[in-house]
């Protein structure tokens, strides 16, 4: 091989230099790529296995695939608010057994002053959780939509305060209907001036489209910046028993795009935020958080995972 002049040598150290830069931008776009189509963390509304304890519901779920469990920490649910400090730290003993991660709870609190309210959100604190869902509230029929609007800040500014002292994000769910929070634009200005790390949203898409119609995307995109947190779910219209509403169903045989929205929350960089999995089409009594359910719980597994692998390649294609 001849060997190089000075002068060559010189030139292709060069070349060689200004290629660095090029190729860590190439490293830093692929690793950007691959974090969007990785897909963000999927856990199981634990609503759905409520026939199961918290051992057998938290094997199912690391063995259907989840990354973690949304625990239902209600009246009715999992753990009952009045027993948080016992049976809290069973689930997340359970959970952890198994590979899961305690990300999130579903509760019904709206008030920061409420009795049991501190004490719910200190041990799920305490035990690694790091998102709520708060309750649903009502506008009262007593005061016009901008009054109730103006105390709704107040309340969420006092859960603020509390949610900062104990590091949790309170979200707040759309769900269709009466509910504050239904029309997104209501929620956007009771929340707009928190602090989201603090005060978000729970974004449900399926009941976003059930009141946006065809303009659901406008309203993800009012209140994108406050989102830390996804429901996926769908549903169809249909009629019952002579009256049209809205139909859950499994995943993709229903009206939400969800080649649309996953690209939507790609754009918008919410690709890392937890996804809770509401299965509440028929699954036995499942759905309805029932403790005896009519169908097998093989039947019950099948269809949760039938969807979460649904999601999974929808994210993908996306």
């Amino acid at each position: 091989m001849n060997n190089l002049s000075r002068e060559e040598f010189l030139k292709l150290s060069a070349m060689g230099l200004a290629a660095i830069p090029l190729l860590g931008m190439k490293a830093l776009e692929d690793a950007n790529v691959a974090a969007l189509n990785e897909g963000p963390k999927v856990h199981l509304f634990s609503k759905h296995l409520q026939f199961l304890d918290y051992d057998k519901m938290s094997r199912a779920a690391a063995e259907l695939g989840f990354n973690g469990l949304d625990v239902t920490v209600r009246k009715g649910g999992h753990v009952a608010p009045e027993n948080v400090d016992r049976d809290l730290p069973k689930v997340v003993q359970a959970m952890q057994s198994y590979g899961l991660t305690p990300e999130l709870i579903t509760t019904n609190i709206t008030n920061a002053l409420a009795p049991e309210t501190e004490n719910i959100l200190q041990t799920a604190s305490q035990l690694g959780f790091k998102n709520y869902r708060m309750g649903w509230l009502e506008y009262s029929e007593a005061h016009s939509i901008p009054e109730s609007i103006e105390k709704f800040k107040v309340q969420f500014a006092a859960l603020e305060l509390l949610n900062k002292k104990l590091n949790l994000t309170g979200s707040y769910q759309n769900h269709a209907g009466l509910h504050v929070g239904a029309p997104i634009w209501d929620i956007y200005q009771i929340i707009k001036d928190r602090d989201p790390n603090y005060i978000a949203t729970q974004y449900d898409i399926r009941h976003a489209v059930v009141e946006g119609g065809t303009s659901w995307a406008l309203g993800l995109r009012l209140i994108q910046s406050h989102i830390k947190c996804i429901v996926i779910k769908d549903f169809k219209w249909g009629q019952e028993e002579g009256v049209w509403k809205p139909i859950n169903v499994p995943l993709g045989e229903g009206m939400v795009d969800f080649s649309a929205y996953f690209k939507l929350l790609k754009k918008y960089h919410l690709n890392n935020i937890p996804m809770s999995l509401h299965c509440e089409y028929d699954l036995g009594g499942a759905e309805h958080g029932d403790e005896e359910i009519s169908i097998s719980k093989e039947a019950v597994f099948k269809r949760i995972k039938k969807d979460l692998e649904f999601l999974k390649n929808a994210w993908q294609r996306s």
